[in-house]
C-alpha cells in the first residue's frame, strides 16, 4: 500500500513538474493587452466634468451626473481581408508588434482554426484609408476578420467553413444588416484588393452575408448611371476606375480590370437594386 502510494506521489509530482514547463508563448503580449485594456477601463470610468471656456477665457459652470440609459457601441460592419503573409504565426507576430500598427479581431486559418485577437466592441486598426458611403472611420464600427491567404490561392473550404460560423454568430450578436458584410478592397478601391478575386462571396451571400447578383440578371437600361449606381451601393467615386474594379472582383469575379463592359453593367444593376 505505502508503494503504491508513493508511486502516485512520484506521478503527481511529475505531471505537476511537466505542466509547469508547457507555457503560452504570448503570455507578454497577452499582458501587454490586459494593460491596454485596464487603461480604457478607467477612461470609460472616469467621471470628469467637461472643462469649457468662453470667448473671455472664463471658465463655464459644469458638472458630471452619470445617465443610467447606455451599453457599448457596437459594430456594424464586417470587413474580410486576406492576410497576404506565409503563415498564420506570421499574422499573428504582426499584429502583436507595435511598429507595424496594424491588427484585427480575428484571423482564421487555412484548417480552420480562429484565433480572437481583440474584443469586438474594440477598435481594431485594420481598414485604414477608407470608406464606405458616407463613412470616412471604418475601423470605428467594423469587425475585422483576416483569412489566412497569400491572395494568389483558392481559400480552403475548412477555412470558409468557420468563416461561415463565425459570421453567422457576429450577425446573430449585433444584429448587422446583410448588406454590411464586405471586402477591404470595397472600402479601399485603388488601394486594397482583399479578399480579392477568389474569395467566395456568392457562397457567402447565399447564407446571409453581403449581396451578389442573381443567376438570371436584368440587362441594364441603356440609361442607366453607373457612377451614381456605384456610389449608392457605398463606393468611393471620387477615383471612378479604382471603385469599377473594385466592384468587378466583388461582384464579377472573371477578370481585374477598371473598365466596365456590357455584362459588367448587367451586374451592376442587378446588384444596385438590392441596395
Amino acid at each position: 500500500m505505502k508503494n503504491r502510494l508513493l508511486l502516485l506521489l512520484v506521478a503527481a509530482t511529475t505531471i505537476t513538474a511537466c505542466s509547469k514547463k508547457v507555457t503560452n508563448p504570448h503570455t507578454k503580449t497577452n499582458s501587454v493587452y490586459t494593460t491596454q485594456a485596464d487603461s480604457l477601463s478607467k477612461i470609460l470610468l472616469a467621471e470628469n466634468p467637461a472643462t469649457l471656456t468662453d470667448s473671455l477665457n472664463q471658465p463655464i459652470p459644469s458638472e458630471f451626473i452619470g445617465t443610467v440609459n447606455f451599453n457599448l457601441r457596437k459594430p456594424n460592419y464586417v470587413i474580410i481581408h486576406y492576410t497576404a503573409q506565409d503563415s498564420v504565426a506570421q499574422t499573428v507576430r504582426t499584429f502583436t508588434l507595435v511598429k507595424p500598427q496594424v491588427s484585427a479581431h480575428y484571423v482564421i486559418s487555412k484548417d480552420g482554426k480562429v484565433i480572437h485577437m481583440l474584443n469586438d466592441y474594440m477598435r481594431a486598426w485594420h481598414a485604414g484609408v477608407s470608406k464606405w458611403g458616407s463613412i470616412s472611420d471604418m475601423n470605428s464600427c467594423s469587425i475585422g476578420i483576416e483569412l489566412d491567404n497569400k491572395g494568389n490561392e483558392p481559400f480552403a473550404p475548412a477555412q470558409i467553413n468557420s468563416l461561415l460560423i463565425l459570421l453567422a454568430k457576429l450577425k446573430k450578436d449585433y444584429n448587422i444588416p446583410t448588406a454590411n458584410f464586405i471586402g477591404h478592397g470595397d472600402i479601399a478601391p485603388g488601394r486594397k484588393p482583399d479578399p480579392g478575386i477568389l474569395f467566395p462571396w456568392e457562397t457567402l451571400a447565399k447564407k446571409g452575408f453581403g449581396y451578389y447578383s442573381d443567376m438570371i440578371i436584368v440587362p441594364a437600361p441603356a440609361n442607366f448611371d453607373s457612377a451614381t449606381a456605384l456610389r449608392l451601393i457605398g463606393y468611393d467615386t471620387s477615383n471612378l476606375p479604382a471603385a469599377i474594379g473594385a466592384f468587378k472582383r466583388h461582384f464579377v469575379q472573371r477578370e481585374s480590370s477598371n473598365t466596365l463592359t456590357q455584362f459588367d453593367l448587367d451586374v451592376l444593376f442587378n446588384v444596385y437594386k438590392k441596395y
